[in-house]
């Protein structure tokens, strides 16, 4: 497979926002699958305050060729003014699960 797989990570204001982006990115198929984990507790400074806030985290999985289109969608859809948008190079993992991921992102959106 030539299309390596990737993980995109953003944080959200709570479950509810995680889950509407993840599962828009899935039906569009961006996205061959998305986890969410309902709560994370961030620390960071944003306009010269230090904010404590309790955030969801969606831990978006797809392939390279499509991870423009990912964080784009998730630009644009985001409620947060500067979104965190990480994205990891996975470096191995289940052949059989990478090939079913990249099968999921290569079909066309219902």
């Amino acid at each position: 497979m030539d299309d390596k797989a990737v993980l995109i990570m953003v944080t959200t204001g709570g479950r509810n926002d995680a889950e509407r982006l993840g599962e828009a990115l899935v039906v569009e198929h961006l996205a061959g699958c998305c986890s969410v984990i309902p709560t994370v507790h961030s620390v960071y400074y944003w306009e010269g305050q230090l904010k404590r806030e309790h955030e969801a985290l969606l831990l978006v999985k797809t392939v390279e060729s499509r991870s423009a289109a990912v964080q784009e969608y998730v630009r644009t859809h985001h409620e947060y003014e500067l979104p965190e948008i990480l994205q990891i190079a996975v470096e191995g993992g289940s052949p059989a699960y990478l090939t079913w991921l990249a099968d999921q992102v290569t079909q066309e959106a219902r």
